[in-house]
């Protein structure tokens, strides 16, 4: 185990320094979160936002951030609410179903 502290709090800041260090080749996915009782995926995570992110630093002219988050805000509320309207369409045609059989 590591002598490091226990890390109560992942800032920006400190999740950024610990996938550089992934990046780098200093440390693996799996000894991060080994090291400070992480799991995996929560690692892989703050690499996937990194890379995210970091595709928005290239660009010529970078997305606001918070521009950023409503683009992702209103694509997910789709997705929802098509989802939503699968179930209830699901539902609705297992009810018809239903009558069909019993009638």
């Amino acid at each position: 185990m590591s002598n490091e502290p226990t890390v109560k709090r992942w800032t920006a800041k400190r999740k950024a320094a610990v996938v550089m260090d992934i990046f780098k080749g200093k440390t693996t996915v799996a000894e991060v979160a080994r090291e400070h009782d992480l799991t995996v995926s929560g690692v892989e995570g703050w690499i996937e936002e990194a890379q995210r992110n970091m595709e928005n630093g290239f660009r010529a002219r970078p997305k606001d951030i918070r521009e950023q988050y409503e683009s992702e805000l209103r694509e997910t509320k789709e997705a929802l609410g098509e989802a939503h309207l699968q179930i209830y369409a699901l539902k609705k045609f297992k009810r018809l179903l239903d009558e069909d059989e019993n009638s």
